[in-house]
This record gives structure tokens, sequence and C-alpha cells, in this order.
């Protein structure tokens, strides 16, 4: 178990027995008799032997968890494995995974391990960092070299193709982060060690980055595997890694890897940056390992539908699809991608087409018929060219006129821009205020992953105002467009200081950070802590509704009810042959008038 496995502590008991000790409270505190059972009969099929020692290898977890090949990603996941297993003694790491040490991998995953030990979502971030970081064994505070014994050499392989970097000379920005893991000192209080043990059993993260090439594999892995159910394998989502969808994924997967870092000047991720990040704009970047290692607790020999299909157990499955299909903005690798910040459940075959310009028209009145109807949240995606800072024809620069002067750079290097917004209430016109609450969600997907959750600040979290309102716009983090307003020059927007505007017609759009303000209905980027301003040519958007099939017949039925009632206006006859009183009839029953299109009285 490493160069210190023979070291004694408190009450006469090793390392390697202490280990096995809280796995052994695992098994009874985190699973039920059938999931242990399960799990030993999946140990017992899937297991390697030397000697008296079974235990897996990394191409039988690949084989096992249906990893595809395509994705390169099976030896980062089983560096992960290798180290978690050596929880809470993590100096101990690498570890061969024998059954006790995969029951640790496992609660850990899954989260099992909150129904014995206390510590939040940060004590695990940490500790998935560093089960993915290597060291650079010239800095210092790296820990020294492992001495294997003969068995840790039967995967002297698996170490091979992780690049670890080269010396740097700048300081290390991790050098003051307090190395405090509560989950790994939780571990230690139950298994009652002493205080001066428990310190020195803390591996010190610096020095220590994840190589940008093993994360950009394991994102991907992570967004295959975030709809996944437990009776779900990764071979049921194959159509998602062939030819142009693989290339989707890789797109997608760049983005946000370019959250965490810049790829042409970093050669890894470092831990402030991977705590940081991950907490506020990837809360659930690894959820789909919950649901992926629960595989390892499903026995086939248990699987009593197989039994009664015999003919069935080797036909090929397809998963459903993860949206209807796919849209020109919203695809199953986009919506695995907003899975990272909203939760899945809501998401994954529960989003419905509503709006979408290329099909009904790009405006306002057609968004409305299409949108206003659904009464559950939904999904507001924009995507465009980047424009330049000097207009160049008339619409540019009269879009530009329409705007305060641009003070800030642009918020990244790519061209195309995809921004959307996440509404719970449903639309309505703002007439005097903005709608929206504490759980709308603005955020950014293209080219760099961002999300910009709602503040307390104000409340200016959406606007709809049609022509011919004073300054006709779908915006969101904006003050309402009050007449009332001064200090604004006429026909000019005033933008808030985290906002998404579109123009009226559809045509263009612009998005403001101003960090020195310190946000307004959306707070700041926890990324890009600088002003910047995007302004962009419309060339996609769409809205998709999130509900189930319940949502769906609400809406087609308020749209029949519609197309009812605007017909029987059009078809009415009082046969009175004054035109003028059948109007003022109609009027009068509130059939036409303000606000009611009655059709035509001819």
């Amino acid at each position: 178990m490493g160069q210190t496995l023979s070291e004694e502590l408190p009450h006469s008991k090793s390392r390697e027995q202490m280990m096995l000790e809280l796995s052994a409270r695992f098994k009874d505190k985190c699973f039920t008799p059938i999931e242990l059972y399960s799990l030993q009969d999946v140990f017992k099929s899937l297991a390697d032997h030397q000697g008296s020692v079974q235990y897996i290898k990394e191409d039988t977890v690949a084989r096992f968890l249906e990893i595809p090949d395509v994705l390169g990603s099976s030896q980062v996941l089983f560096q992960m494995m290798s180290y978690l297993g050596a929880f809470p003694f993590l100096q101990e790491a690498p570890v061969i995974l024998e059954l006790s040490y995969l029951v640790t991998v496992i609660v850990i995953m899954t989260e099992r391990y909150k129904r014995v030990l206390a510590g939040g979502s940060s004590d695990r971030t940490k500790l998935l960092f560093k089960s993915l970081a290597v060291y650079d064994r010239k800095l210092p505070g790296a820990p020294p070299p492992i001495q294997r014994d003969e068995l840790k050499a039967l995967y002297s392989e698996r170490t091979a193709g992780f690049a670890v970097d080269e010396p740097q000379e700048e300081p290390d920005p991790d050098a003051d982060e307090e190395d405090d893991d509560d989950l790994v000192l939780t571990a230690f209080e139950l298994l009652d060690i002493k205080d001066a043990v428990r310190q020195g059993e803390i591996p010190e993260s610096h020095g220590a980055m994840i190589p940008t090439d093993n994360f950009r594999k394991l994102i991907m892995l992570l967004l295959l595997a975030a709809p996944l159910s437990p009776q779900e394998s990764l071979s049921q989502f194959r159509h998602r890694v062939e030819d142009d969808e693989l290339e989707s994924l890789r797109a997608v997967a760049e983005c946000i890897l370019a959250s965490y870092v810049d790829v042409e000047k970093a050669p890894g991720v470092r831990l402030a940056q991977f705590k940081a990040i991950t907490l506020s704009v990837l809360p659930n970047l690894f959820a789909g390992f919950n649901n992926l290692f629960e595989h390892f607790l499903f026995s086939k020999n248990l699987d009593l539908s197989k039994k009664l299909k015999p003919d069935e157990q080797d036909a090929p499955k397809v998963a459903q699809p993860l949206v209807p299909y796919n849209g020109e903005i919203l695809t199953g690798h986009v919506l695995s991608q907003i899975s990272t910040f909203l939760p899945g459940s809501s998401l994954f075959r529960r989003v419905r087409p509503l709006y979408s310009g290329s099909e009904a028209g790009f405006s306002m009145g057609s968004f409305e018929t299409k949108v206003f109807n659904w009464q559950a949240p939904t999904i507001l995606l924009v995507s465009g060219t980047r424009i330049p800072d000097k207009p160049e024809g008339g619409q540019e620069v009269s879009f530009a006129d329409s705007l305060p002067p641009k003070r800030f750079g642009n918020g990244s290097k790519g061209e195309r821009l995809t921004f959307g917004i996440y509404v719970r209430e449903p639309w309505k016109h703002t007439h005097r205020e903005c709608f929206g609450d504490s759980e709308t969600v603005l955020f950014q997907l293209e080219p760099v992953h961002d999300v910009f959750t709602a503040s307390t600040l104000n409340t200016d979290y959406v606007t709809f105002t049609k022509p011919p309102s004073r300054q006709p716009c779908i915006a969101f983090g904006c003050p309402h467009p009050k007449p009332t307003q001064s200090n604004r020059r006429d026909g000019v927007f005033s933008l808030g200081a985290v906002s998404l505007l579109i123009n009226d017609s559809f045509e263009y759009a612009v998005f403001n950070h101003n960090y020195t303000s310190r946000g307004g209905a959306f707070r700041t980027s926890t990324i890009r802590q600088h002003d910047f301003q995007d302004r962009f040519q419309i060339e996609q958007l769409e809205v998709w509704g999130c509900g189930g099939d319940k949502e769906a017949q609400a809406q087609a039925e308020r749209w029949a009810w519609e197309a009812r009632e605007a017909e029987a206006r059009r078809r009415i006859n009082l046969g009175t042959g004054d035109k003028e009183a059948d109007r003022q009839l109609l009027e009068m029953a509130g059939l036409i008038g303000a606000n009611r299109s009655g059709g035509s009285m001819a």
C-alpha cells in the first residue's frame, strides 16, 4: 500500500486495516443487502487473480461500464478510482482495486458517503481534483515517488501517457490554499485516530494540476453520462459519439474546458481554479458519475426481465432521444452542458420546442404566439456572430446608436457566441415592471461556458415590451424601459450591469458584463473578473419548454381553443344588416375591441 504501509497507527492497527474498517462501515451504512450482494456478484464476475488477491483492472472497468474507446477517457477514470480507493489515507494511492477499495470508490463517486461522513460538495470537489492531478516532481511540496511492491507492478502501465508539467518558475497560485480536507478529517474521526496522525496523513496539493488533455477527455465522458439512469448503459448512447456527433461533443467539451483554463497558455488546471469554477459555474458536472457507478450495484443474475425474455437479452438497446429533435442550437450534447448547472431531471426527455425563429419568423409577435401559453419553465437560446466594434452597414449602425457607447472589450476570442436564459415563470408582457424570480439564470454556452445566477440587488430579471412601446425589446437584467426614466438619451437602451438585450427585430443582441459594478439583477462572472461586452448579429433564436406531457397537452389545448375562438369571431354574423351596430354589439360582448381581434366584419 505504498512506502509507509508497514507503519503502525494507534491501537496497533495498520493503515490497511483502518482502510478495511472504513470500507466495512461503508458497506453497512451505504448499501442495502441486495445492493451489497449485487456488488459482490459483479466483482466476482470481473475480478482477475494474483495469488490469493482478487482485483479489477483498467480494461475490465472500461468494458463493464461500456466506456467508448473513442473518448480515450478510461485511463483517466481508472486513475481517479485507484486514488479514491485509498481514502482516507490518500498518501497510499494508487491502490489495487480489491473489493474493499472498490466499495470506497463507489461510495465517493455516488455521494453515498454523506450517509456516514459530514462534509459538503466543496470537500468532494477537492478530493476529485487530487484524484485527477499529477505532480511536477521538481516542484517543492510534491510528494515523494511511491515505492510499488510486486503486485502494484501489474499496474505499471496505468500511469503511462499522463503528462507531467514542466517545472514552473512562477509562485504556485495554490500555495496559500488551506489544506483542511474536512471529508478526510471526518473519516479519521470516525476511525478514532489522534490529531497528530490526522494532520500527517493529509497530502498537500501544492504543485498539482490536472493536465488539460486528461480533463478534456473526462469532460466528454461526463457529458455523455449526464443523462444516464441506473438502468441505462453508455452503449445506449453510442450514436452520440459517432461522426459529426463526436465532433459536436468535443466542441461542447472545449467550451467547458475554456471556463477553467486558457489551453493556449496553461498546461493544466490548478486547484484554486478547479474548486471555484466547479462549485459556482458547473455544480452538476460530476453528477453523471452517480448513475454510472450505480451499475456496480446491479447484477445481471438478478435481472428478472432478462430471464423472462431470453431472446431479447442480447438485443442492442438505444436510449430514448434526449430532445424530440435537434434544434439549430439545442442538441443532446448542449442539453448535457446545460445540465451541469440546472437539474437534469427537468431537462432530459422533458424539453419541448416552443419557438424557432427560422421556422416561425423572427418577430416578437410570433414569439408571443408560440411561447406565452407555456405554463412551466422555459429556456431561451440565442446564437450569432460577433459584429465589429466599428459598425458596418446601416442596420449595424442603427443598432449601435441604440446602445450606450462601447467602453469594454470583447469577452472572448471566438466569433460565434451563444447565450441563454432559464425562466421559471410563464412569459408575459411587462407594461410596468419586469417579471422573473430568484431562480432565473442567465448563461453563456459558447465559446466560453459561464453562468450568471440571479442576485437580490434588483429584480430586473426579464422584460418583454412590444411595439408601440417606447423601447420594444426582450431583455434580461436591464432596467425596465419606463417613460419616466430620466438621464437616458431618447431611443438609447439602458443596459444592466450583467445583462442580455435582444432588439425588437431579433436581428441583433448585446451581452454586457460590468464587473466593476459588482452586478445587478444577475451576479458577475466567477471566471472572467473584468469588464466586457459582446455585440452580435442573431442567426438562431429558440425557446424550449421544460416539462412533461401534462404541460405539452395544456399548451396544445390552449392553442386549439384560441384557434376555435378566432375562427368563430371571423364567421359571426348577427344578420341586422347594420355592420356598425353589429360591431358595437360585439364590442359590448367583449369579443372585439381594444385588446381583442375579432376578425373581419365584411
